[in-house]
C-alpha cells in the first residue's frame, strides 16, 4: 500500500485535494492531504515564533514521521515543491517517490523568489505591504488555466494569505535532488517550457517527466486525471 502525502501550493490548504484524495483511496491506498502552518484552517493557529520555510518543511516531516508513514509518495504543488523537496531529502527510506506538480524545486541557498528577477521586488513589496503575508490570488490570475467559472470561484474563495517569510527564506538541502526518485508533472497551459533547474534535474536517471494538457491547478481543473497519473507512478 502506498501512502500519498499531498501538499498544495501558495494560499491553499488540504481542501485543495478534495477531488483527488477519494480516487487514491478508492484504489486501495492511503492519502493524507496536509495544510501547512499559517494557511486555511491553520491561519489563526497560535505558534511560538514566526512562520518561515523551515516551519513548512517541519510540517511535512513531522506529519510523515509522526504517523510512522512508509512507502510515501510525497506530492508538492507549485510553491510547496520547495518544502516538499527538502522534506523528501530528510525522510530517508520512508520515501518511495517525490512528485513535483508544476512546481518550484528547491535549490540550496535559494528561495522561492530567487528565480523571479523581474517580479521579486513586486512580491516582496506586496508582502511588506500586507503585514508579512502574500495576498491571495484573484480570478484574473486564473485566466487561461483550463478552469471553469465554478472551479475558479472555488479556488479563489478558498485561498488565504500566504506567510511571506516562507517565500523569501533560502532552502537547505540535505541530499542532492537528482539522487531522489522523482517525477515532475508539467502543466502545459501554464507555461510549456521547463525551467532550467528542472530541465537539468530531468537528466538524472532517477527523474521522469509527465505532461498534462491543463493549467497550473490540475487538482481543480483535472483532478481525476491527476489522480490517475499519481496512481500510475
Amino acid at each position: 500500500m502506498t501512502r500519498f502525502v499531498l501538499v498544495a501550493g501558495a494560499w491553499l490548504g488540504s481542501w485543495a485535494w478534495d477531488e483527488v484524495v477519494p480516487d487514491l483511496r478508492a484504489a486501495g491506498h492511503e492519502a493524507y492531504a496536509l495544510t501547512l502552518s499559517g494557511l486555511a484552517e491553520r491561519r489563526d493557529e497560535e505558534r511560538d515564533g514566526p512562520i518561515g520555510l523551515e516551519t513548512h518543511v517541519r510540517d511535512i516531516v513531522d506529519a510523515i514521521e509522526g504517523q510512522d508513514l512508509r512507502d510515501v509518495v510525497l506530492v508538492g504543488h507549485s510553491y510547496s515543491g520547495i518544502p516538499a523537496g527538502q522534506a523528501a531529502a530528510r525522510i530517508g527510506d520512508r520515501l518511495s517517490r517525490v512528485v513535483f506538480v508544476d512546481s518550484n524545486v528547491p535549490t540550496d541557498g535559494e528561495s522561492f523568489v530567487s528565480g523571479w528577477p523581474d517580479g521579486r521586488a513586486a512580491v516582496e513589496a506586496s508582502i511588506a505591504g500586507s503585514g508579512g503575508f502574500w495576498p491571495p490570488l484573484t480570478a484574473d490570475d486564473c485566466e487561461g488555466q483550463g478552469l471553469t467559472d465554478e472551479q475558479t470561484t472555488r479556488l479563489v474563495s478558498g485561498a488565504t494569505p500566504h506567510p511571506g517569510a516562507t517565500l523569501t527564506d533560502p532552502a537547505t538541502l540535505e541530499r542532492p535532488l537528482a539522487g531522489l526518485p522523482a517525477t515532475y508533472i508539467k502543466c502545459l497551459l501554464d507555461w510549456p517550457e521547463l525551467s532550467p533547474d528542472v530541465a537539468e534535474l530531468l537528466k538524472s536517471e532517477h527523474w521522469r517527466l509527465v505532461e498534462m494538457n491543463t493549467g497550473h491547478w490540475p487538482m481543480f481543473s483535472q483532478p481525476h486525471e491527476l489522480a490517475r497519473i499519481l496512481l500510475g507512478l
